[in-house]
């Protein structure tokens, strides 16, 4: 018997990517025609710029805080490093010290040792002297030579940052540190006994010589020469200090009231006389008041004369200082 032939059916065929285009089509029909922009509110820019301008002057405010603390202490303290003049010029004899080793064991101060005369009237006594803000130790000659002309030993020295001693921006904490080192160099050294010590300064050393002796109340005496009642009124009356928190950023003060307040030893006071204090109506100064130690005030007259009138004075005080 013939076969009969299987009947086979076939799937009509699609053309080739026609899913693909279908695809395309739904996604084209569900795509939106236009794109929405994005809005930005104005409070919202208005609350940036502001942020911005805010960060920009506190960057401002805070860079001159940093330049203030960094150059401020050039307002009050004005050091050199050249020696240009030395006791020799006075003629007097005199011995260079180094003194005060770091932890290197290199000295950090510089200073001179003038030694009076072994029948000088006052040689039991030495004196530390402390100069002012300005220059260094070759500023101070003529102050040596009237101390040295009283008879008592001299020793005077630059703080770190003046002179020949170690480089260091001065600052009252580093001046009471190396105040302090003399100090310890003439008792520890030249085994002087603290109560043959007598401190003077002058300026700004004269503030630091008060805050030495209110600390040490078993030196002989302070002679202070025109001490500086404001100190730091230069540096807090700058107009920059009026943008910043100054009083903040600079630590030094050199009260002199306070140091006045806490002085137990014998002090001498020489000011510069006006005309008030020529004719006998001058006021004595706030700090003299308050010292409840034995004191002495001497108004020193302008010119030729002040040299006389210190010297006498000194000697003066030196006799009385010997008698108790």
């Amino acid at each position: 018997m013939p076969r009969k032939k299987a009947k086979v059916q076939y799937a009509a065929r699609q053309p080739i990517g026609a899913p693909a285009n279908a695809a395309r089509k739904r996604s084209a029909s569900a795509a939106p025609h236009t794109a929405q922009p994005v809005l930005v509110s104005a409070r919202w820019l208005l609350w940036a710029l502001g942020m911005v301008l805010g960060a920009a002057i506190l960057c401002a405010w805070g860079t001159l805080c940093l330049l203030f603390w960094q150059g401020s202490w050039q307002l009050l303290y004005h050091p050199s490093a050249n020696i240009i003049r030395t006791p020799a010029a006075a003629s007097l004899p005199f011995e260079s010290i180094s003194f005060a080793p770091s932890e290197s064991g290199l000295p950090q101060l510089s200073g001179w040792w003038i030694p009076a005369a072994p029948d000088a009237r006052f040689s039991r006594y030495t004196v530390l002297y402390l100069h002012g803000q300005d220059g260094n130790l070759s500023n101070a000659v003529d102050h040596l030579t009237q101390l040295h002309a009283a008879g008592a030993n001299v020793f005077a020295f630059d703080y770190r940052g003046y002179g020949r001693s170690k480089f260091m921006r001065p600052s009252e904490k580093h001046w009471l540190q190396d105040a302090g080192w003399a100090l310890d160099y003439l008792t520890a050294t030249r085994h002087i006994a603290v109560n043959a010590i007598v401190v003077a300064g002058g300026g700004l050393g004269a503030n630091l010589a008060l805050e030495l002796a209110a600390s040490h109340p078993r030196l002989a005496g302070v002679v202070l020469e025109s001490p500086l009642e404001d100190p730091t009124g230069a540096v807090f009356s700058d107009a920059r200090a009026r943008l910043i928190p100054a009083r903040l950023l600079m630590r030094d003060r050199y009260d002199l009231n306070a140091a006045a307040a806490s002085v137990h030893i014998p002090s001498l006071w020489f000011l510069p006389a006006s005309g008030a204090a020529t004719n006998g109506s001058a006021k004595e100064p706030a700090a003299f008041q308050t010292v409840s130690a034995r004191k002495m005030l001497v108004w020193l007259p302008p010119g030729e004369k002040a040299s006389r009138a210190f010297a006498d004075a000194l000697a003066r005080w030196l006799d009385d200082l010997a008698a108790h």
